[in-house]
């Protein structure tokens, strides 16, 4: 019998890739299940843990990275690398527009962890106390799937390992690198031990705040603690500005424009009957809008400087740096954020997606929502038989490995949708 060509390499694709003929919107609900599978769950459990025994910080994540791309080698999966310092950037699919990323941010912090586990940090003073571990490791398991189903992407998927978020600015570094160029969308996620395990979390516009960093040198005179009236105290001085800064918040904003500004550093002086030379004083404001957070800005500046000189004191105010940058608001993409309701509903169920209100916490994943439409959302972690799980940057954090499988497969069916909805209105545009 004879058969035309075109029936006849329809008929082979079908025989040797069956799945091919299956949308990526039905792959996607199977996407969990492959995650969960013990091979595919137990290999994302071993580079979790391997990561929480070593922690690194900003910019020092050498270990961290190698591990990442041991792995996309022996995944097969092509990536560039230095980027940013130890950032390493991944490519899946046909190497081809459109792209869209993915990003996990690598770094730890600068603490003792005080959970004792066998997987407990083995570095003195550091540890994985934001779920940045877990970052990684969702997204390698991410890479994994996408890889498995490369031949569905239609376009190519950015897996961004990043370094510094915690108040380095690594986003900022990678974005400068030009390797996000041509991505036109990012997806990000953050672990949430108060959230459910298997629910999401998230809200179109504004969801975290933009967030900067000041800090303040007063001085005065020091002298002996017993005879003030021959010293400027810049002790004193600095308490008046800490208790005006909190008033910028209370009198000047408006109560339903959210602001924060907070004095966590005060430093001065070694002795119980000495009056020091200088006191240094530092914190953080932030606010949802633009503006609000300039006018902020302005008025710790001036509040600083006017309060040391009413206690005869003199002020110098530094705000953000090269290690500790600006972060605008994070502000996710309305159409975005439709597109995120419609696949986290097929990934865990759509009573499981939940809409939430604006945090005062910042992510540099602002950044990324700057120079292109962006993504941010929580994912929960929390199992019945932890009621009162330990907040994110606590000692006590802890990581529950349940969350794995649904990390990896809302990174990949995320992008592998998007990339499916962006030809498909690109074909019916050229119609």
């Amino acid at each position: 019998m004879y058969l035309p060509k075109w029936i006849s390499v329809i008929l082979i694709v079908s025989i040797f890739k069956p799945q091919i003929s299956i949308g990526v919107s039905d792959i996607s609900k199977q996407f969990l299940k492959l995650a969960k599978e013990d091979e595919v769950f137990d290999w994302m459990v071993g580079i979790r843990r391997r990561i929480h025994e070593h922690p690194e910080l900003g910019y020092e994540e050498f270990e961290t990275s190698k591990i990442i791309r041991d792995e996309l080698d022996k995944l097969g999966i092509d990536y560039k690398y230095p980027v940013a310092t130890t950032g390493v950037i991944g490519y899946i699919g046909s190497g081809e527009p459109p792209f869209v990323a993915i990003r996990a941010d690598m770094d730890a912090l600068l603490m003792q962890e005080m959970v004792e586990w066998k997987h407990k940090s083995k570095v003195p003073g550091k540890m994985h106390a934001c779920g940045h571990d877990a970052h990684v490791t969702m997204l390698l398991g991410a890479a994994k799937i996408l890889k498995d189903h490369s031949h569905l992407l239609k376009g190519t998927v950015v897996l961004v390992f990043q370094p510094a978020e915690e108040g380095g600015g690594g986003a900022i570094r990678v974005i400068d690198s030009g390797v996000l160029e041509n991505v036109k969308a990012i997806f990000g996620l953050h672990v949430s031990p108060g959230l459910p395990l298997g629910e999401v979390s998230s809200k179109s516009g504004t969801l975290l705040a933009g967030s900067g960093f000041f800090e303040a040198v007063i001085t005065g005179k020091g002298g002996h603690a017993a005879i003030p009236q021959h010293s400027i105290d810049p002790i004193l001085a600095a308490s008046n500005v800490v208790v005006s800064l909190q008033h910028l918040v209370s009198r000047e904003a408006d109560p339903l424009d959210s602001q924060v500004v907070t004095v966590a550093k005060f430093q001065g002086g070694g002795a119980f009957n000495v009056i020091p030379d200088s006191v240094t004083i530092g914190g953080t404001f932030r606010a949802f809008s633009k503006k609000s957070f300039m006018h902020l800005k302005q008025r710790i500046e001036e509040v600083i400087i006017g309060q040391a000189k009413v206690q005869r004191c003199n002020a110098s105010v530094e705000f953000s740096s090269k290690d500790k940058p600006f972060f605008p608001a994070s502000i996710n993409d309305e159409g975005l954020h439709k597109h995120f309701v419609k696949v986290a509903g097929d990934v865990v169920g759509a009573s499981n997606v939940k809409s939430m209100l604006p945090l005062m916490g910042s992510e540099d994943f602002s950044c990324y929502q700057e120079v292109m439409p962006g993504y941010f959302y929580f994912l929960g972690m929390k199992s019945e038989s932890n009621k009162n799980p330990a907040s994110v940057h606590s000692p006590f954090f802890e990581i529950n490995e349940d969350i794995l499988p649904f990390g990896a497969a809302m990174h990949a069916s995320l992008v592998a949708n998007y990339l499916t909805d962006v030809q498909t209105s690109e074909t019916h545009d050229e119609l």
